[in-house]
């Protein structure tokens, strides 16, 4: 199946330096990354910076008004997250794939074509994720194994990822939920006994919950939050935390919505 053409594979061009993509660090903090200062200077940055890697703020109520069909969505992320543990991608793999997905149907939405559009971009999101995000990734063919509802071709799916690059400015770099965990994790205990786990519980909370629409309502700090306090009130030690306190962890927490 071929994509029609679009007038959207001009302009191809990075907005982004590639230092400011794939590096974590802020200038001020690379030669001290132990100190605890530079760790809160980094989340503070990572919360002002987070509304910049979203949809906008009108884009659930799309889905509200049906003018985006929350169904649709529902199926694309769960076949991502379907893909996901059949490769065994990263948790961040999946996630940036669905946050493509949603940046780019709030700046272009599909075509109603009997479904194939908007599983066409679900591909082309996974697959650009997982470039960004994973050492060995499987080829188009076999990216959209067995049990998808359409099989494109390798070219269809490049000149859609094309596409997508173009719509999202070439802005691979975002701010996700994961981007804090650590930190909250080491919030609620300081002594470090059961960081793991709560990281490795608030993953599969985060991921379970994507499929939501209601999901995007809140900022990937308010959902890192949020899922550690859920996997924190699993283990009778920390169950006691006090939730309102949360919001004292970092500059800017809020558990408002959006």
């Amino acid at each position: 199946m071929s994509l029609p053409c679009s007038d959207c594979f001009t302009d191809l061009l990075c907005s982004e330096e590639s230092s400011e993509i794939f590096s974590g660090e802020s200038p001020e903090c690379s030669s001290d990354l132990e100190s605890p200062a530079c760790v809160e200077e980094s989340i503070a940055s990572f919360i002002e910076d987070e509304r910049n890697f979203v949809p906008g703020f009108d884009y659930l109520s799309r889905f509200q008004s049906r003018s985006l069909d929350a169904s649709a969505r529902e199926e694309s992320v769960a076949w991502i997250l379907k893909v996901q543990a059949y490769y065994r991608f990263q948790p961040l793999t999946a996630y940036l794939s669905v946050n493509y997905l949603d940046r780019f149907l709030y700046s272009r939405p599909l075509p109603q074509a009997n479904g194939w559009p908007m599983h066409l971009l679900s591909v082309a999101c996974l697959s650009v994720a997982a470039k960004m995000e994973e050492a060995l990734v499987p080829s188009l063919l076999d990216l959209q194994f067995e049990g998808a509802k359409y099989i494109f071709e390798p070219r269809t799916i490049r000149r859609m990822e094309l596409l997508v690059l173009s719509v999202l400015d070439w802005r691979l770099r975002s701010i996700t939920p994961f981007s804090f965990l650590g930190f909250f994790a080491c919030k609620i205990d300081s002594t470090g006994t059961y960081i793991g786990f709560l990281i490795s519980r608030a993953t599969e909370i985060i991921l379970s919950n994507m499929k939501e629409a209601s999901f995007l309502e809140y900022w990937p700090s308010s959902i890192a939050a949020a899922a550690i306090l859920c996997a924190a009130n699993e283990i009778p030690n920390l169950s006691l935390f006090n939730p309102e306190h949360a919001e004292s962890w970092c500059d800017g927490l809020s558990k408002v919505r959006r």
